[in-house]
């Protein structure tokens, strides 16, 4: 089956294979995933390369954290992609979007305010969870039109920190 997927700016092709194997983009890898017993983590091996991550799925989106990168993809099938460009739709399409905490943590800082105009990938709030500092980054372009938390605070995993809108 043909997935379209899209991570953070960049769109990519995945074709699942047979016998651990996936196509991403024309290029082959060989992979093993695994769920982990706790916390939404997973563990994967491709081409033998050993990734953790914690991965979160939301309605129309997974967050997925790994080595201290936030990543923001959306996965559409073959089917529903096709729908969506006869539709004139994106993977990410939405008026306002959250920025919401991977895991629990305390909040170092929040590199942004309410007004100010962000771009997609840009870093918005550091969150410390388990003695390691995680950057959180802007899933799309737009404007800062909340922020739900300060240095110092404690946050629970899945609560939204920063949300951002259309630009006017």
């Amino acid at each position: 089956m043909k997935y379209y997927t899209k991570v953070n700016d960049k769109e990519y092709i995945i074709e699942i294979g047979p016998d651990n194997e996936i196509v991403v983009n024309d290029e082959k890898y060989s992979i093993d995933f695994q769920y982990l017993a706790t916390g939404g983590m997973v563990s994967l091996l491709l081409n033998n390369r050993s990734l953790e991550a914690v991965v979160d799925e939301y309605d129309d989106h997974w967050e997925v954290l790994a080595e201290g990168e936030l990543y923001n993809v959306f996965v559409q099938d073959e089917r529903a992609f096709r729908l969506a460009q006869a539709r004139g739709t994106t993977l990410d399409t939405g008026h306002e979007t959250g920025v919401k905490a991977p895991m629990p943590g305390v909040i170092i800082r929040t590199l942004v305010d309410v007004g100010d105009v962000v771009e997609r990938n840009e870093k918005v709030v550091i969150l410390e969870s388990m003695k390691m500092e995680n950057e959180l980054r802007a899933p799309r372009e737009g404007v800062v039109t909340a922020v739900n938390v300060s240095a110092g605070a404690s946050v629970e995993k899945g609560q939204v920190l920063i949300v951002i809108g259309d630009r006017e």
